[in-house]
């Protein structure tokens, strides 16, 4: 039986068992409401982007991809065969049970209680006691034969149950409720093996670790009082649990206190020869250490792993792709480690059952099964779209639609747009933090974003604040470290090296205001090296907080007994900072902006989180779904007349939902072929080639009066891009929201003529290090007015504004008009000088050393081994190449620019990059002895013309010009190779031309030729 679509997108009650959901088509959510309970099935539905996704090969898909990791959207069969099961069993009010249990069961299903219980919690808890007391006998299938053999294959005989449930329904309650029903059996009958009343809790990290404190029965904020989860009777029987909490980390073994302080030499040598080492733990010793809280006889335990799918045994065979990347080496470690500690555990005290619970228990990449496998031993699931619908999470919502230019939806796919452009995790030697220009999309899709988050603190400001209510919770998620902090700077404010304090672009997340940093930030930066620095802990806030600071340090008493809560330091105060966003009366309770590495800290339970904003990769749709997990809590449970909770929502760019693989595993990967060392050889020092490292360049300008000319400039064009001016954002149910840009809108052109002056005069007109020429500016107020008149044209529907609305826009326009600027020198000329780097400014072709697995070819005439061919089969231009170089006999030596560290800093739409060119080739001495370096890009012509165009003009015009004004390096040019018919003409003309001083090393204008000639 079918129904249209209602107005209100949540279904069902929080409470009561799921009786309606939203039937799923191949294209996402239908307008459908479908009777009965949803299936269990393998993926995560998400609205499908009305615009089509467009893949790198082009191809344009209109609907949510079922085969998008090459396997199907199926079922679940025996989970929900398994729930069918339970559900009889419910309606048959729990038969066959122990009275305890009984009594446990009917007290959580109470629709009269005033605590109840959410049915998501009752059927993971439910499931649990079925399979151990019901399964099997009185007539029930035994469903346990099944669990074990998925087992026995995974798990080495663990007895794992895995209960799945959605991120923000509550899994530490059904811990909570798992813990009552096996203690209190337990206490009233001792021998009943069945059940234990000793608990080993095991978390991934020391946030978790802290917040499953509520479990211990004596906490003042237990859960089994605030939640009343026990009848009065059975109140005094939990007290009799055993719980130790503990995060994975401890079944690390450790060194013994005799090897401590050693050298690593001598303890080499006293290892010398040793199968094991007898100074580290035994993994019977860290058993007895981890449950030495225990007290009495040994017992066997019950086992909780909290986000239980950091723990896997994996598969021993190679990843497909390659060495697995330094996360999914972390996930692997982690989950040995883990695994390998419970079967200490199970091998010395016996483990009765490990509950886990998890979101997501999915198998990671490079665990040896297809990333996204479900866990075989998934016994019960209350998925995403099952909260959703019985509006126990909040909806998120993802981009659908925009005005932009493209097939994409810019703010959904932004990492398409920008993650070639942001800097990696390490800066190379020319790159530099100086200066960052945003990505147009990245700070588009941050101030649209922002726009909607001001609604949403408009209402909070209106209707929640006077109530003591934390503001709403903004979070950005970035890919690496000098990201991170980048982006941290753009939102929150900085300080600049001369000691001026410039404001956060978006306002109400600025750090900084009327000169001063705020005694409270309103955004944090949450990553490994804040943490260890403590950056944000300035002495006013912690002056400002100092009410909040001590009521933690009292909690870190009591938590700790004995210990110092005078020895807290700066980290563990931020880290504070960090976990209590969002949380009344404590140190986060302020923060609107949390800007995170990677993915925030799971545990992390703010329920404040409206905006999401992904700057990074999402390989998979479990990290996408880890991710926007940390923004799905509830901040009210209040139910409204018709029984249900009101939807309320999550905002998500860049985050590009789709859909999780099915429970069937795929083919085994393949290994791959073996590396070559690529590698500078002994007894070829003479081949050496040695290059200047440089951090950009110096232009000298002479004082004069500049001079614009309009027939010079070309036309500037304001309209379409990438940029959406409209962006459309829906969940995969209820209401949408359309996020505009009204920015630009009201910008006056004497405004915009302004901003761009000083854009102007900072990055184009003051050689850096000098002190800014305030005299030029009315000047380039002048000449930007003539240009914003006479060469910018408008599209309909846009205003001059919109340059201001994006850095890169205006960093564009900035170049444009200084394309048309002449300066009148008289007889004075430009000088260019090269910014060599300070503390490593040679490089060259010794000590070159790494693997590889690309295609190569062993060079004769080269300090390195081989030649390094790019692309997937090798690059046929580039072998033709160092064909020629081996041949020709002007070459001295070559070298394939791989892992060289040569890199040419060049600037595009006013941003810095690095351009890596293709070959250094060094020429044979002639008369005058200068040391000639030519340097090669290969197809240069097949590269998109406007980056490719800047690159080769900055080396020939700027870099060239620079190093050969220096002398100290001999004799630079620059030469593509855009065919190789004719390219060995194309080369020794071109060795020629270097010879001769000609234009190949640089403008004739811009070089100083006496000193060229002078070779100095």
């Amino acid at each position: 039986m079918t129904e249209t679509l209602e107005t209100s997108p949540i279904l069902n009650g929080p409470y009561d068992p799921p009786g309606r959901y939203y039937e799923m088509g191949s294209s996402g959510r239908t307008n459908t409401i479908i009777e009965g309970r949803r299936p269990s099935e393998s993926y995560i539905p998400i609205p499908t982007a009305r615009k089509g996704n467009v893949s790198a090969t082009g191809f344009v898909q209109d609907a949510i991809d079922f085969d998008l990791t090459g396997e199907r959207r199926e079922r679940n069969s025996f989970v929900n065969d398994l729930r069918r099961e339970v559900e009889r069993w419910r309606h048959r009010d729990y038969e066959r049970v122990t009275p305890t249990s009984r009594k446990l069961l009917q007290h959580w299903a109470d629709p009269d209680r005033e605590n109840r219980v959410l049915f998501a919690q009752r059927e993971a808890a439910e499931t649990a006691i079925f399979l151990a007391e019901v399964a099997g006998r009185h007539g029930y299938a035994d469903w346990r034969r099944q669990i074990d053999e998925a087992n026995g294959d995974h798990n080495s005989g663990l007895p794992r149950v895995a209960l799945k449930m959605a991120t923000g329904s509550g899994k530490t309650v059904v811990m909570a409720m798992l813990i009552a029903w096996q203690t209190a059996n337990k206490v009233l009958s001792p021998r009943d093996a069945r059940f234990a009343k000793r608990f080993l809790i095991v978390a991934p990290g020391i946030t978790i670790r802290d917040r499953l404190q509520v479990l211990q029965p004596g906490h003042p904020g237990n859960y089994y009082d605030e939640r009343d989860l026990l009848p009065s009777d059975l109140r005094a029987a939990v007290q009799q649990a055993q719980i130790v909490i503990t995060n994975y980390h401890s079944f690390l073994l450790r060194d013994a206190k005799e090897i401590k302080g050693v050298a690593a030499n001598t303890k080499k040598i006293l290892l010398a020869g040793k199968a094991e080492d007898p100074f580290k733990e035994t993994p019977e010793a860290m058993v007895a250490r981890v449950l030495r809280n225990f007290a009495g006889r040994n017992e066997q335990i019950v086992v909780f792993n909290d986000e239980a799918h950091h723990c896997y045994q994996d598969k021993p065979i190679p990843a497909a792709k390659g060495a697995p990347a330094s996360q999914t080496k972390e996930d692997l470690e982690t989950a040995r480690v883990w695994f390998k500690g419970l079967q200490a555990i199970q091998r010395k005290v016996g483990i009765k059952t490990i509950f886990d619970l998890s979101a997501t228990p999915f198998y990671l990449g490079g665990s040896g099964y297809s990333e996204g496998y479900i866990f075989p031993w998934v016994v019960s699931d209350f998925s995403l779209m099952d909260a959703i619908e019985s509006g126990i999470v909040k909806i998120p919502r993802t981009p659908v639609d925009d005005d932009a230019t493209g097939n994409l939806v810019t703010y959904l796919r932004l990492w398409d747009y920008v993650g070639a452009q942001l800097p990696k995790k390490r800066l190379s030697s020319t790159e530099s933090l100086h200066g960052w220009v945003p990505p147009a999309e990245l700070e588009g899709a941050l101030k649209s974003l922002y726009s909607s988050y001001n609604k949403a603190f408009d209402h909070w400001e209106t209707t929640l604040a006077q109530h003591g209510e934390p503001p709403p919770v903004f979070i950005v998620v970035c890919p690496n470290t000098v990201v991170s902090k980048l982006v941290y700077d753009y939102i929150a404010g900085k300080e600049t090296d001369g000691g001026v304090l410039v404001p956060g672009e978006l306002a109400r997340f600025s750090n900084a205001k009327d000169g001063q940093f705020l005694t409270r930030p309103r955004t944090i930066l949450v990553d490994s090296a804040q943490l260890e620095s403590g950056e944000a802990m300035k002495p006013d806030f912690k002056q400002a907080a100092a009410a909040e600071i001590e009521a933690f340090k009292a909690d870190f008493r009591r938590r700790n007994p004995g210990a110092d809560a005078e020895s807290l330091t700066d980290e563990d105060l931020l880290r504070e900072v960090m976990n209590t966003v969002g949380k009344k009366g404590k140190l986060g309770e302020g923060v609107r902006c949390v800007v995170s590495v990677a993915m925030l800290t799971e545990g992390w339970d703010a329920n404040t989180v409206t905006h999401i904003l992904g700057i990074r990769a999402f390989g998979s749709q479990l990290l996408c779904e880890q991710v926007v997990g940390r923004g799905l809590r509830r901040r009210s449970y209040a139910l409204g007349e018709d029984g249900k909770f009101e939807p309320e929502y999550a905002n998500v760019y860049g985050i590009p939902f789709a859909f999780i693989p099915s429970d069937k595993t795929g083919p085994d990967p393949l290994p791959r072929p073996p590396a070559i060392m690529v590698e500078s050889l002994p007894g070829r020092e003479h081949l050496r080639i040695e290059f200047p490292k440089l951090d950009g360049y110096r232009v000298e300008i002479p004082d004069e009066r500049l001079m614009f000319d309009a027939s010079t400039a070309e036309h500037f064009p304001i309209g379409p891009s990438t940029v959406p001016t409209r962006t459309d954002v829906e969940g995969v149910v209820g209401k949408g929201e359309i996020v505009t840009d009204d920015e630009a809108q009201g910008r006056r052109r004497q405004e915009v003529a302004y901003r761009l002056a000083a854009r102007l005069l900072r990055t184009h007109l003051t050689a850096l290090g000098d002190d800014p020429r305030p005299w030029l500016f009315p000047q380039l107020v002048e000449i930007a007015q003539q240009w914003l008149e006479q060469c910018v044209d408008i599209a309909p529907g846009y205003a001059i504004g919109h340059l201001l609305t994006s850095t890169e826009g205006q960093a564009e326009a900035a170049e444009a008009i200084y394309g048309a600027i002449a300066v009148q020198v008289g007889n004075r000329r430009e000088r260019l000088r090269p910014m060599i780097r300070r503390f490593d400014p040679v490089g060259s072709t010794a000590e070159i050393a790494f693997p590889t697995r690309k295609a190569v070819v062993p060079a004769d005439k080269s300090e390195v081994s081989h030649v390094t061919l790019d692309g997937k089969d090798g690059n046929t231009w580039e072998q033709l190449l160092a064909d020629e170089c081996e041949l020709h006999r002007d070459v001295l030596s070559y070298v394939k620019n791989d892992h060289l560290g040569f890199v040419i800093p060049y600037v595009h739409k006013g941003r810095t990059h690095s351009y890596v060119p293709d070959f250094l080739v060094r020429l044979e001495s002639r008369e005058d002895d200068v040391v000639r370096t030519l340097i090669i890009e290969v197809s240069g012509g097949q590269k998109s013309p406007g980056s490719t165009k800047a690159k080769a003009d900055t080396a020939r015009d700027q870099w060239c010009v620079a190093v050969n004004n220096h002398g100290g390096f001999g004799r630079w040019g620059y030469v593509e190779i855009t065919t190789m018919l004719g390219v060995r003409a194309r080369l020794s003309e071109a060795i020629d031309s270097l010879y001769a001083d000609d234009p190949i090393v640089g403008d004739p204008d811009l070089l100083d030729y006496d000193e060229v000639t002078r070779g100095a």
